[in-house]
């Protein structure tokens, strides 16, 4: 899944903004994860079951389990498929797992539970429900869980933000460029140093994806055999280049604020012509002026 997204396990963050979203993305991941014959659990807040299932076959939609919080998201309506307690009581229900094959968890999405319910409580269940189970001591019986996160990201502050990005193994940032779309991953892995990767890609109407590592090619700058080279300098209304005898004019003059070995000569052994400054002052007609009290003016 768009390169390094197929390494199993932990918290995979897809932020997407108003520009570009990425339901599609998160519904291509969970297609490609039932096809490998994974358990896959959907978290469904925003949208509807019927909504987050078109467009899929029903090998795909067969292998879904669904748990819906659209239709009732504070669990107010007394019913038998009623999500037992709310949003935090699905996900810790998925904390509690019995088998050791692989498993995808989908959250539709991380902002929807991130709006109602406190950032701590939700940040110790998705490290709890992304955390690898060995069972019955045997170490070679670990169950690897992927969680599948999608998050809109101008929805929320920097401290959320960083919260769930600490606890990210994979951050997928949805961008692009005329219509083309593009997923800047920033992924860590266990001991190594963290990578970042750039794909573009595009989804098609059955959520299968086409993966380019190269932006398209009508999207690179190609420049003509013929193109002119412009000239920056060419329409300004001043001169940036100094003719040779210009430049060593430049060099040669001496700045104002410049000491020079000149200007101190000059100042400490005044030559025999120069004249001495001298302050002379007059008092006026309304000057007191009393040498015994020379502050007498000040009224103190």
């Amino acid at each position: 899944m768009l390169g390094s997204l197929s390494v199993p396990g932990g918290l995979v963050l897809i932020r997407d903004s108003v520009q570009w979203e990425g339901r599609s993305l998160l519904k291509a991941m969970v297609k490609r994860a039932a096809l490998r014959g994974e358990r896959v659990h959907v978290l469904g807040c925003e949208v509807s079951e019927e909504e987050f299932r078109e467009g899929f076959d029903p090998a795909v939609n067969s292998r879904l389990v669904y748990h819906d919080l659209f239709k009732d998201p504070l669990n107010w309506c007394d019913k038998e498929d009623a999500v037992l307690g709310g949003p935090l009581g699905a996900l810790r229900a998925l904390c509690q797992r019995t088998d050791p094959r692989p498993v995808t968890v989908a959250l539709d999405s991380l902002s929807w539970l991130l709006l109602r319910l406190p950032c701590t409580t939700l940040c110790q269940t998705l490290r709890a429900l992304s955390r690898p189970a060995v069972y019955s001591g045997d170490s070679s019986l670990v169950e690897q869980v992927q969680v599948l996160g999608l998050l809109h990201e101008e929805l929320h502050g920097p401290g959320p933000m960083g919260a769930l990005s600490s606890l990210a193994h994979t951050e997928v940032t949805l961008g692009g460029k005329m219509g083309q779309t593009s997923a800047h991953i920033f992924y860590r892995r266990p001991q190594q140093h963290a990578t970042y990767q750039t794909w573009w890609f595009s989804i098609l109407p059955d959520f299968n994806l086409e993966l380019q590592e190269e932006p398209p090619f009508h999207l690179q700058p190609h420049p003509g055999p013929h193109t002119a080279q412009v000239d920056p300098m060419t329409h300004l209304t001043f001169n940036l280049r100094l003719s040779k005898k210009e430049r060593e004019a430049r060099d040669s003059l001496t700045l104002p604020f410049q000491f020079s070995s000149e200007k101190q000569q000059a100042l400490l052994c005044p030559g025999p012509g120069q004249a001495t400054s001298h302050i002379f002052y007059e008092p006026d007609a309304f000057d007191d002026l009393d040498h015994e009290d020379p502050d007498d003016d000040l009224d103190i």
